[in-house]
């Protein structure tokens, strides 16, 4: 098992490990047991998850003498509302738990997400550990303390920074994701290298078949990597003053384009269709080679991702979603875009008329 430590400002009470391994449940009980010890651990996951990993964790917990609890709620994004953060938080008053209890987050995002929310808010705060079972949660959302529910405005409108006491990524987890949640995750990992490191970038090229293919040497490495520079960056900006806002690149459009469809489509398919919407812009306003844009759509498509935004979301609605952007300040809404690959930077704003644009001819 490798160990990635996540140093945060000299807090040691913040700075946490990542732990990376293949078929670690059962060390990972025992590393919790003596590192994070607690009254009570409650599992907090959705029903997909439940159905394949949760008994098993439960009774692994329960296996070494752990008092341990469950609670699940519904799969999906739609669950990501204040109302399921609300359910949970009732069940757990029902069964006990205070503030020497601690939370596991087992699933992906949206479980992540929600139990990071409820337990920087619980009793004025708790602590909790991330166990992602995607390999979108493993790469990305698992890290740096984001946690956040989704408004009927808006995507992550409301949320909280509140780091984990550790992250346990066991790579088997991923055999039992379909290959669309999978490709979903891979659009965070080509992120990583178009933002930070065009070596990568050019192994993922280079080792894309093998990767959908899931093999395990290829992917240890793109996990591995992945974490790596994720925790770079949240170690220089944990709250997302400055550097670590290039983590967003292709994810102002894209979430604008998952709250415009209702979450019909996926954040994966979203962010790749916006990562494109940017990688266009970046070409048409600021010499973003071509040979780049060219080698981006390529390894998307690669990814079996899409490159193209649907007729079907009109483009009023999402440059409304855009507006509403928490990143924005003031009325400017800031980009994330490209001089080429492996060198991002912040814009101070895209005119509208040049979103309009850039939408209308990724729907054509």
């Amino acid at each position: 098992m490798k160990k990635i430590k996540v140093n945060l400002d000299k807090k040691s009470s913040a700075s946490h490990d990542i732990c990376i391994g293949h078929d670690i449940l059962d060390r990972m009980g025992l590393i919790i047991a003596k590192n994070h010890p607690a009254s009570r651990y409650i599992v907090i996951t959705d029903s997909n998850v439940s159905a394949i990993h949760g008994e098993s964790l439960l009774n692994k917990l329960k296996g070494i003498g752990l008092s341990a609890d469950m609670i699940e709620f519904p799969a999906g994004e739609a669950s990501k509302n204040i109302s399921t953060v609300l359910g949970v938080v009732e069940r757990m008053l029902r069964i006990g738990a205070d503030r020497s209890s601690t939370l596991l987050a087992l699933g992906g995002g949206v479980v992540g997400d929600i139990t990071g929310m409820i337990a920087s808010l619980y009793m004025r705060s708790l602590p909790y550990i991330q166990i992602p079972t995607t390999l979108m949660a493993q790469v990305d959302s698992s890290i740096g303390g984001k946690t956040a529910i989704d408004l009927p405005e808006g995507k992550n409108l409301l949320g909280t920074f509140h780091q984990p006491r550790g992250i346990f990524i066991d790579l088997k987890l991923l055999e039992t994701l379909s290959d669309n949640e999978f490709n979903n995750g891979l659009m965070e990992v080509i992120k990583y290298g178009i933002i930070e490191d065009a070596g990568f970038f050019r192994f993922l090229e280079e080792n894309m078949g093998k990767i959908r293919k899931r093999h395990d040497d290829v992917l240890e490495k793109i996990v591995e990597s992945s974490c790596k520079i994720k925790k770079g960056i949240v170690e220089i900006d944990e709250k997302e003053q400055g550097l670590r806002r290039v983590l967003n690149f292709g994810h102002t459009i894209g979430h604008a384009l998952e709250a415009a469809s209702g979450y019909g489509i996926s954040h994966g398919e979203a962010v790749a269709m916006g990562t494109v919407t940017a990688v266009r812009i970046s070409e048409r306003l600021h010499d973003l080679p071509a040979e780049d844009v060219v080698r981006i759509e390529h390894l998307i498509k690669a990814a079996g991702l899409p490159g193209r935004i649907p007729q079907t979301v009109a483009t009023e609605e999402i440059l409304s979603r855009l507006k509403m952007d928490k990143k924005k300040r003031g009325d400017t809404v800031h980009f994330v875009l490209l001089k080429k690959i492996g060198m991002p930077f912040i814009n101070g704003g895209v005119q509208e008329q040049a979103l309009r644009d850039a939408v209308e001819e990724m729907k054509r």
